[in-house]
């Protein structure tokens, strides 16, 4: 099976790096964290910090902070899938997600994929957190044929005690405990190794309404449907970390281990542990969302924490990014504390708020310390840069957009790893390209299915006015009509013509 998988996904692997010496790899992809929501991010604009990330801000100090660190697109899922496959959102069937547990996963059967690139390295490959772009579950009197139903209903007439297909295992973990949809929507359980890991012994498959979530202080982000009868997200994020360092402790000192670390902190519903590795979060920060940031925080702590006890401290290799830009919280706001840093907007939109996101890179002795990266990246660019880390080469159709980070990161190289920056906002439907600090927003409509009917709407000089906000569209302004027809004219090419976007 492995041989196989190597000879059609034509990934080579060099045998000249004992195996027990390559670096652990531990990448997190944060759930809707914003530059803002790091301290040490925003220290670099701003003194006034609301919520501390010690954990975090450690990382930063000891590694490589990129500022100019994109996310494939603005929303989760599709970014989710990017990740995971290295290439362009709009590469998938649907472009656009969001998926739901039930629906097809855009990662295609013989698809290169995180895990299946670190097990063909020899590594001990795991995943852990929120999965976020569709699995496959049997009908629920049917154990032959796969359930398939579109957002936006109650569904019961599913079989959530195990995944059929389309999860971690079929994409290269060797061990996995996963949520679905994270804490926000069906199927409200956790899977290890693909079966329903049940919260309490005396748990069942039930019913989870808003009525009853009511009663444990839980407002439901999305649908009422199935789960585990004890389902309480207040308890998620203490589980998740606790498996994942169970995993560390009990890895084989004589095969590295590759953790994917999908946190379901900071999504809704913002449900924060009272404490976590002795530390109070609930009720701490001046908002519930806040909490979970700092809970967030003190997982990585307690990451790191596992590889000292484990003696693999100095042999690691941490990546730490997010999902999509972060939340506007009204409380937050309120109190002060900027989510999105500097920058305009949030979450789901087109602005820079929406995609562009804290990325840090960790390997000590390595990386150099205190660096500052001012370099364009996206997180696809994780799939090339772990090739590299491994000593793999990928196949020609895989390098289309991931670009190889290992240079910046070992100072090695500075020159741009990606001709444009390529990436989307959510459910609005917008591309958009950044060449040398232009960036052109692109309206999609909405109606035509082929995105194939497009409209540039709005164009900013970043180098003159992000710190403005993006305030000035210059798209209407005469003198500028050239660089927006150069700058669509790349997006199309891109898009329609199946051309790489990594130098």
């Amino acid at each position: 099976m492995k041989n196989n998988l190597l000879i059609t996904l034509a990934v080579t692997l060099s045998l000249g790096v004992a195996a027990q010496k390559k670096p652990n790899v531990i990448v997190v992809l944060a759930d809707d964290i914003g530059l803002g929501d790091i301290s040490y991010y925003r220290k670099m604009h701003s003194n006034d910090i609301i919520v501390e990330t010690p954990a975090i801000d450690q990382l930063a100090k000891e590694g490589m902070t990129f500022t100019d660190a994109h996310s494939p697109a603005a929303l989760c899922a599709p970014t989710r899938a990017s990740i995971m496959s290295g290439q362009n959102c709009y590469r998938s069937y649907a472009p656009w997600g969001v998926w739901g547990s039930y629906q097809q996963s855009p990662i295609k059967e013989d698809q290169l994929t995180l895990g299946k690139l670190m097990k063909s390295g020899g590594y001990q490959t795991a995943f852990f957190g929120k999965w976020g772009f569709g699995s496959d579950f049997y009908e629920k009197n049917n154990p032959t044929k796969i359930y398939r139903a579109n957002r936006g209903k109650v569904e019961l007439d599913v079989d959530i005690t195990r995944i059929a297909g389309n999860g971690p295992k079929q994409n290269g973990f060797d061990y996995s405990y996963m949520f679905p949809s994270g804490i926000q929507n069906v199927p409200y359980a956790a899977y290890e190794n693909e079966k329903w890991s049940p919260f309490q012994k005396h748990s069942k498959i039930t019913f989870i309404s808003q009525e009853n979530m009511t009663k444990i202080g839980v407002k439901l982000d999305k649908d009422e449907g199935l789960g585990d009868s004890n389902w309480d997200p207040h308890h998620m994020g203490p589980k998740l970390i606790g498996k994942a360092i169970n995993f560390i402790e009990n890895s084989s000192k004589d095969k590295p281990f590759f953790m994917y670390y999908c946190a379901l902190a900071v999504h809704l519903p913002h449900t924060p542990s009272e404490s976590l590795n002795g530390k109070k979060i609930a009720g701490t920060t001046p908002s519930s969302h806040l909490d979970v940031v700092k809970e967030l925080d003190v997982q990585i702590e307690m990451l790191v924490q596992s590889l000292k006890k484990k003696g693999v401290y100095d042999n690691t290799i941490i990546i730490f990014t997010s999902d999509n830009g972060g939340l506007q919280v009204k409380e937050d706001k309120q109190a002060g504390h900027q989510s999105s840093d500097i920058y305009r907007g949030s979450k789901n939109q087109p602005y820079e708020g929406g995609h562009r996101v804290p990325f840090i890179a960790w390997w000590p002795g390595q990386i150099k310390a205190k660096t500052i990266n001012t370099t364009p990246v996206l997180g696809l660019d994780v799939m090339a840069t772990l090739a590299a880390i491994t000593d793999q080469k990928l196949p020609e159709n895989q390098q289309i957009d991931s670009a190889n980070l290992l240079p910046l990161l070992l100072g090695k190289n500075k020159a741009p790893v990606h001709p444009y920056i390529m990436t989307q906002s959510g459910t609005s439907k917008e591309g958009v390209i950044i060449e040398d600090g232009w960036k052109l927003i692109i309206a999609f409509d909405k109606k035509d299915k082929s995105d194939t009917t497009r409209t540039p709407h709005a164009l900013f000089n970043l180098v003159d006015n992000v710190e403005e906000k993006e305030s000035g569209n210059l798209i209407n302004v005469p003198k500028y009509k050239v660089k927006v027809e150069q700058l669509f004219a790349a997006f199309n090419a891109a898009r329609d013509g199946n051309k790489p976007t990594k130098n």
